[in-house]
């Protein structure tokens, strides 16, 4: 469910900044992707979402502002934000009830409607932010990346979501950065000789 936060690229880049959930069919996607829903399931919501884009285009608004609450409240200990999620959690509960699989019990969904996803979505954050790991929860170095990753490195050091891109880049440019300002150390050296 963290990957939810990371499907805004360039979060910290201001106007370079990507949404990538862009349509209600894109957060089908998405949930597919994340085991969220099968594939029957998908292509019936894509149906109802043909038959009913203004409530899909709301759905997909709810989404991504859940998304931006989960953002809140893990990366800045927004409360306002957490009791946003409760408050869709309560309200995730009236349309779902508890099924057995197994040898355990699991929240299923009264019925598939447009909100299916969201609804399992604010489950999967609730289960998330009661983590006992989140300790380990961090935002990539990268002045404008901002995708967030749980740092299971043995020294709890990792500082790039992605070495072979962001800490690459990043250490690209801070060595760049060192061999300018050793040129102009040197011409500063040269000048007062």
């Amino acid at each position: 469910m963290l990957d939810l936060v990371n499907t805004v690229e360039w979060r910290l880049g201001g106007p370079a900044r990507e949404e990538d959930l862009t349509s209600y069919d894109r957060v089908l996607t998405w949930c597919r992707e994340s085991g969220l829903l099968d594939a029957t399931e998908q292509e019936q919501l894509r149906v109802l979402a043909g038959e009913d884009p203004c409530t899909a285009a709301a759905e997909l608004d709810r989404v991504v502002a859940l998304r931006e609450r989960l953002y809140e409240a893990l990366f800045h200990g927004d409360e306002h934000a957490a009791e946003t999620i409760a408050t869709a959690f309560r309200d995730t509960l009236g349309h779902s009830h508890l099924s057995r699989r197994g040898a355990g019990w699991c929240w299923s969904d009264n019925e598939l409607t447009l909100a299916t996803v969201r609804h399992r979505i604010t489950r999967g954050l609730v289960e998330l932010m009661n983590r006992d790991d989140l300790d380990r929860l961090h935002q990539c170095e990268d002045a404008t990346c901002g995708w967030v990753y749980l740092d299971t490195s043995p020294r709890r050091n990792r500082r790039w979501c992605v070495t072979r891109d962001c800490g690459d880049r990043n250490r690209s440019r801070a060595y760049y950065a060192r061999q300018q300002e050793r040129k102009r150390a040197a011409r500063a050296r040269g000048r007062s000789s």
